[in-house]
């Protein structure tokens, strides 16, 4: 009896549990969670990290294992998780402590992610309340950035960076990459909905596009971001206009250059300052943001040729270039734990085969996106702009733009695949 008892106790308990984790109210929580950390990211890596916790915790149950499997089979699934397997391997002949290496996985273990993002996109209708929340969030950061360049006694905290005017949190590098997607974003909404004879909304639209590229060169420009607004822009226009108007297209962006360039002392200041940087680098060894950047690039540069084919190990970077700055004075002196660069970042560690897994990864989820559509034009942009910015960052894997790259490319290819007949999933 005793035996028989616990037997339909655990029967009852898996049947309430199996109903519980399939119900409505469950499903709408799983969902939300994913907007709540896209509403978050551009304010608190903290609230990111619990309400990521909280998705997992919802999302597991809900899981069907033949589904999952057939989804972690695609390429855009299974290419992070090929990358992330390099970096567990690379511990075996890691040059660093067991604990080092350990923590070096940190950076690599969002893009476990995205097979489940992909997975929940494919099978959920609610992927715009992401792009939603995301996007008003952002908003709300905008409007606070142009409050403290007129009212500097507002701000509640301090950010870090060269000039923290018109950044309220973080950094400007992090603040330009979401406001840079959001312009990019709208901008193909409002021609869009213009196109759909909504003009008065597709005005309002641009407006707000445009907003938020101005906030980036007359507020806070991270220069880092020049390196891919001009490349999306070209892109924008042969992605939404036929021939003969990306021309036209193509003239009003020269025109519109031009102009900001200018009329913005403060975005000319930024670009012109990088001569300035260099010359003080090579004449004084004055430590500048340009000047450590082509250090740390050298030095990169000298210890993957000493191991170019699997690297020095997970986690090698970071003790490397702890073990440069010793005897330095100075911002030398620094201890950093990447070069700013991605590439660099994962051949110091991985060699040859990272980079191999890196690119092969970008390379699939930018095939992705070569779809028409909105979805498609967000995930195509999260994409390339993760590709250019990582030329003078390492954004795979730092938090805020490892996290939006995570976020965009596995609700927008989810959300992609959902709309594939049966036959192709």
């Amino acid at each position: 009896m005793h035996v028989a008892s616990r037997r339909r106790f655990s029967t009852e308990t898996e049947r309430f549990f199996r109903l519980a984790t399939h119900s409505r109210f469950w499903g709408r929580c799983r969902d939300l969670y994913p907007a709540m950390i896209a509403a978050a990211l551009p304010w608190s890596t903290t609230a990111v990290i619990v309400i990521l916790i909280l998705w997992i915790i919802t999302l597991v149950p809900t899981i069907e294992p033949l589904n999952f499997l057939r989804t972690l089979r695609r390429p855009a699934s299974l290419a992070p998780v090929v990358f992330f397997a390099v970096t567990i391997v690379g511990m075996i002949w890691s040059e660093s402590s067991w604990s080092a290496a350990f923590h070096g996985l940190g950076p690599a273990a969002k893009l476990l992610m995205l097979p489940l993002l992909l997975y929940q996109y494919e099978y959920t209708a609610r992927s715009g309340q992401v792009f939603i929340a995301f996007l008003v969030s952002c908003t709300l950061l905008l409007a606070y950035s142009w409050l403290i360049l007129i009212a500097p006694g507002w701000q509640f905290t301090t950010a870090h960076g060269f000039d923290t005017t018109g950044v309220p949190v973080r950094n400007a590098i992090d603040q330009n990459q979401e406001f840079v997607l959001c312009a990019f974003a709208l901008a193909s909404l409002a021609i869009a909905t213009f196109r759909n004879r909504r003009p008065a909304a597709a005005v309002a639209i641009g407006l707000l596009a445009a907003t938020f590229l101005c906030n980036v060169m007359f507020v806070a420009l991270a220069r880092t971001s020049l390196v891919y607004i001009c490349p999306l822009a070209i892109i924008f226009a042969f992605r939404h206009f036929d021939r003969k108007m990306t021309f036209v297209v193509m003239a009003g962006l020269a025109v519109g250059i031009t102009l900001v360039w200018i009329s913005s002392s403060y975005l000319r200041g930024r670009v012109e300052h990088i001569a300035t940087e260099y010359k003080e680098y090579r004449e004084t060894n004055r430590p500048t943001s340009t000047g450590q950047r082509l250090t740390y690039w050298k030095e990169s540069l000298g210890w993957i040729s000493g191991a170019p084919l699997i690297g020095h190990g997970t986690g090698s970077a970071k003790q490397l270039f702890e073990a440069a700055a010793i005897g330095k004075e100075g911002a030398w002196a620094d201890r950093i734990s990447n070069p700013h660069n991605q590439t660099l970042y994962v051949a110091i560690q991985w060699g040859l085969l990272g980079c191999i897994g890196l690119y092969a990864m970008w390379y699939i989820h930018y095939r992705l996106f070569l779809a028409p559509g909105l979805v498609a034009w967000i995930g195509f942009i999260v994409v390339v702009q993760n590709i250019l910015s990582s030329l003078l960052n390492s954004h795979v894997f730092d938090f805020s733009e490892g996290w939006i790259y995570v976020l965009g490319v596995g609700i927008s290819g989810g959300s992609m695949a959902r709309s594939l007949p049966s036959s192709e999933g």
